[in-house]
């Protein structure tokens, strides 16, 4: 493990989050896969996504992870460092950086994602090598997707090593479900999930990933089409809270209109709010890159929990900052605090600011 880039501000909370970082390499604006001459390479993945954005914050956030020693994975490194991502905690070692490959989808013409992360060096990570003490000292918090346990056996068991660690410790314990059917099948995805729930504080989703790695699902809804039934959404986020014993559910809604245009918003069921869900303002947004949307979520989300917002001001934050990510090229969301509430203030008119 290597040294501390830089002792972390104490004063800030802490966020620890566990995962893997991949090279992106994307097509030049909206090009096919089978017509583009070159990529565009930058650096991204769920719970990195989730750290950077969570930096931009003002939150001292640091990423668990395993990388090749070589110059890629010193890339992919530098990336989160530059932009406050505390790295001390990334291990060195396997042969090779996960890679996926993007082409942007346009209008009718959805995105597209095929993944080369196969024997990827976090696939061979050992739970014995990680110190739980030490990633855990001065954290309040732990953030992990459903994405890492798909990875392998290895990453599974660590996950769950973490997640117990961190309750252990009192720290609160989040989770963005995440399925991915190109890692793994809906049997895996329950049988892995289910009972790392038992873990969580903070569950955060959508209906297929709620379907898909808990087996619950919500009634009279069609994501194809698009259509949303509220009352069907607020009774799935109760009943996952109330089944899984849960502090909070997040249930992102996503009107899918176009590739280039959603709108957007959430719900949350809160075990310390009224009885009712509190769904956000709804966010008519064209996009430039979806990609890191929900984990620019998530990160609103914690940064709002953490300092004791309620969760309906917490998930209208959440909102707002994803909704920003949309118009943001690349995985990382690029935005502070100040940005995300000037939204909210002004309702994302988007007159410049001059």
């Amino acid at each position: 493990m290597s040294e501390r880039d830089a002792m972390p501000d104490t004063s800030l909370p802490r966020v620890v989050t566990f995962g893997e970082i991949m090279l992106r390499l994307s097509t030049p604006g909206f090009e096919r896969f089978v017509q583009a001459a070159s990529f565009h390479a930058t650096y991204g993945g769920g719970e990195a996504n989730v750290a950077a954005s969570l930096a931009q914050f003002g939150i001292d956030a640091a990423f668990v992870s395993r990388v090749p020693e070589h110059e890629i994975g010193q890339a992919a490194i530098n990336h989160l460092r530059r932009f406050g991502v505390d790295t001390s905690l990334v291990l060195r070692g396997g042969h090779r950086l996960g890679t996926y490959f993007l082409e942007t989808g346009a209008s009718q013409r959805p995105s597209a994602v095929i993944y080369d992360r196969a024997h990827s060096s976090i696939t061979s990570l050992d739970s014995n090598a990680l110190d739980a003490d030490a990633i855990f000292d001065g954290a309040q918090w732990f953030h992990f997707t459903g994405i890492t346990p798909a990875l392998g056996p290895g990453p599974a068991a660590t996950t769950e090593m973490l997640a117990k660690a961190a309750k252990t410790r009192g720290l609160r314990v989040s989770c963005d479900l995440n399925f991915r059917a190109k890692l793994w099948t809906e049997d895996e995805a329950r049988a892995a999930m289910r009972p790392l729930m038992r873990h969580v504080d903070v569950c955060i989703c959508n209906e297929e990933d709620a379907d898909r790695c808990l087996g619950v699902a919500a009634a009279n809804t069609d994501v194809s089409r698009g259509e949303l039934d509220i009352s069907a959404y607020e009774r799935l986020a109760t009943r996952l809270r109330d089944e899984f014993e849960f502090d909070t559910v997040a249930i992102t809604l996503r009107e899918s209109i176009s590739a280039t245009r959603n709108r957007w918003s959430a719900l949350v069921a809160d075990r310390a709010a009224a009885a009712t869900p509190h769904r956000s303002m709804v966010h008519d947004i064209h996009i430039v890159d979806r990609v890191g949307g929900g984990d620019s979520f998530a990160a609103g989300l914690i940064a709002q929990l953490i300092e004791g917002a309620p969760a309906g001001e917490a998930v209208e934050f959440a909102v707002a900052a994803s909704c920003l990510k949309h118009t943001i090229p690349g995985d990382f969301n690029h935005v502070t605090r100040a940005e995300v509430e000037r939204m909210l203030a002004t309702g994302g008119t988007g007159r410049v600011d001059r």
